[in-house]
């Protein structure tokens, strides 16, 4: 017999599934062609339409998956780099329906359905793991973009790593703000189910992306927690000063409050 549970991650299912779908096949290429040509230069509210649709494009995702924002601090406009701690694959559309930011992510995105496809066409620079010749391409095609106004984001702890809380920095990518010589911006981020700590919307042990969706999607009604810190000033400081003081304010933070 079913628990009451069960029934009502069910009917979540029911009503999120066909949305999701619609998004992903309908409102994806949508969004993907308004990232080209004339339509995507048409300005709306003193934006790009190619910004606009962009960035409902990630909210909508966030409402599917029952998220809801809170947001506290202010994202500024211009060339910045981003950085972030990192539970979920749901932390991109987070930051991105609050900042319209370039990602850094691994290689192995690149090749997934969809998704990869939106990375692409939203300017993700792709990372192999452990190649250190990766990593300073990476990092100097960065540093390009930054010099040229756009903001880009990193999430230094190397990927979604098991446990709670925040995890090691690495400085590697903070070489493309001194070189760019663009600040740094800390944000730090949350999940809270019920005004607790929500952990589990990372991957379970064992767990595959496939399998974090549909929980994912089954789940109640949770909140995205988003503190945009004091930005750091990379003038005069080696890119494992810009990391440990990113870690320390974003850990700072997390563990504030609750």
């Amino acid at each position: 017999m079913s628990s009451p549970t069960d029934l009502t991650r069910y009917l979540r299912l029911v009503y999120r599934l066909p949305l999701a779908i619609l998004h992903m096949f309908i409102a994806t290429p949508i969004t993907v062609l308004c990232q080209f040509g004339p339509l995507g230069r048409i300005q709306v509210a003193g934006k790009p339409f190619s910004i606009v649709m962009s960035i409902w494009w990630s909210k909508s995702l966030c409402r599917i998956f029952g998220l809801e924002h809170r947001v506290t601090g202010e994202f500024r406009p211009g060339a910045q780099l981003l950085v972030a701690n990192h539970i979920s694959w749901i932390d991109i559309m987070v930051l991105h329906s609050l900042c319209p930011v370039g990602f850094v992510a691994k290689a192995e995105i690149d090749e997934w359905p969809v998704l990869g496809f939106v990375a692409r066409s939203g300017g993700t620079v792709f990372h192999r793991r452990g190649s250190h010749n990766s990593a300073s391409g990476v990092a100097t095609v960065m540093a390009d973009r930054l010099r040229e106004g756009h903001p880009m984001a990193i999430f230094p702890e190397g990927g979604i790593l098991p446990g709670a809380g925040i995890k090691h920095f690495h400085a590697r990518l903070f070489a493309a703000a001194i070189e760019a010589q663009a600040p740094v911006q800390p944000v730090m981020l949350r999940y809270l189910q019920d005004g607790r700590h929500y952990d589990d919307i990372t991957f379970l042990k064992g767990e595959h992306f496939v399998g974090n969706f549909f929980r994912l999607l089954t789940q109640k009604k949770s909140v995205a927690d988003v503190h945009v810190l004091a930005p750091i000033n990379p003038a005069d400081k080696q890119r494992r000063e810009l990391a440990s003081s990113s870690e320390q304010a974003i850990r700072a933070a997390f563990d504030a409050g609750l």
